[in-house]
């Protein structure tokens, strides 16, 4: 509730969100399921801000015919809001872009305004579009034994939040994390804060390849047939610029499981670009004050994602066989929304918490060498 709300008045969850999560929760022992949701904000400072999402960098408009989430968080999403809009200029300064953008979405279908927007790979979304979609589907690859969490090796390719807290409490359950990145373009989160970044990825060890090298590309390929399990949070036509087909791969012999985080799913939408407030909001996971909806918790689709598909790949290896996991967030945040619950004029909110970090992560690459040689695969 610290999260969710006006800024001066919080909001109580969507009725589902919280005994869902309590759920997810239980394979993980101990595990706080309500501290994830503000891990990233208690190292931030952030609180509530209604229509403006904890970390600023969404925000709720209102349209001819309903509601739009528009994330603008990189350099590129500004750019393109002259073409989106179809200005004739850009707007001087990030003020000027959401008045630009405001104005512009409330003269506007919310039809035309997604669709041109997703064309551009703008991170945009209706509210409660992805409304009856499957969050999780298990594409079953082949015949494989049932296998224990502990000791198996998981190579998380994943970056920023819901796949590094997939890979972080897979390693809390015993399973040994490889974080490999490209040091061309690491994880945007080693940009900080590092005690969210240490929280999430202490528990791994690292490995840097250059993708864009084919010495770095067969390397890549060679750790993921040897891994157990795979997560990745990337758009599916990455992973195939680099020769690598996730489906071929688990039926291949080579991992037994392969977590697929995405926006919207690796079918049709599988090229849309999505971020964990426009991505909740997509799947209706908000709040509403007086039939006007307001962010719920801060970029609320990436911790329940990392949970869920870490609850998913424990009963994957657990029942046995080879699977593709493909997890949509929006399709996810839309199985647990519902009614905003009443608060109570008393209650007292309690601060964003988070879970003591096990130790510092390992600077980019600093265990490549000793990984591959461990795993017999070069030096």
């Amino acid at each position: 509730m610290a999260l969710t709300g006006l800024p001066e008045a919080p909001l109580g969850p969507p009725e589902h969100l919280v005994d869902t999560l309590e759920v997810l929760a239980r394979p993980f022992g101990k595990l706080d399921a309500l501290a994830l949701l503000g891990e990233r904000a208690a190292h931030m400072g952030l609180w509530r801000r209604g229509t403006i999402s904890c970390g600023g960098s969404c925000r709720l408009l209102t349209s001819k015919d309903g509601y739009l989430a528009v994330s603008l968080a990189r350099d590129e999403d500004f750019e393109a809001i002259p073409a989106w809009l179809e200005l004739d200029h850009a707007p001087a300064n990030a003020p000027a872009a959401w008045s630009a953008v405001a104005d512009a979405v409330a003269t506007r279908n919310l039809d035309e305004l997604t669709a041109r927007g997703v064309l551009l790979g703008l991170p945009v979304a209706r509210v409660g579009e992805a409304a009856g979609q499957v969050p999780a589907s298990r594409l079953s690859l082949g015949a494989a034994p049932a296998r224990d969490p502990a000791g198996s090796i998981v190579v998380d390719l994943s970056a920023l939040w819901a796949g590094p807290l997939c890979g972080d409490l897979l390693a809390g359950a015993g399973a040994t994390v490889i974080k490999v990145e490209s040091p061309a373009r690491p994880d945007g989160a080693r940009r900080g804060p590092v005690a969210f970044f240490d929280l999430l990825n202490g528990r791994k060890r690292s490995v840097a390849l250059d993708f864009e090298d084919t010495k770095g590309r067969e390397t890549l390929r060679a750790l993921i047939r040897r891994a157990d399990v795979v997560i990745e949070a990337s758009r599916p036509r990455a992973l195939e610029q680099l020769g690598i087909d996730a489906a071929d791969e688990v039926r291949g012999r080579g991992p037994q499981v392969w977590v697929s985080i995405t926006g919207y799913g690796r079918t049709d939408a599988g090229a849309r670009v999505a971020f964990g407030d426009d991505a909740a909001a997509g799947g209706g996971l908000v709040v509403w004050l007086d039939g006007a909806p307001m962010f719920c918790s801060d970029a609320v689709a990436d911790p329940v994602t990392g949970l869920a598909a870490a609850n998913a790949c424990l009963d994957a290896l657990a029942s046995g066989g080879r699977w593709l996991l493909d997890v949509s967030m929006a399709g996810l945040c839309a199985r647990l929304g519902g009614p905003t619950l009443p608060v109570s004029p008393d209650v007292v909110v309690a601060p964003p918490r988070a879970r003591p970090a096990v130790r510092a992560a390992s600077e980019l690459g600093a265990d490549t060498a000793q990984v591959l040689a461990e795993l017999g695969l070069r030096t």
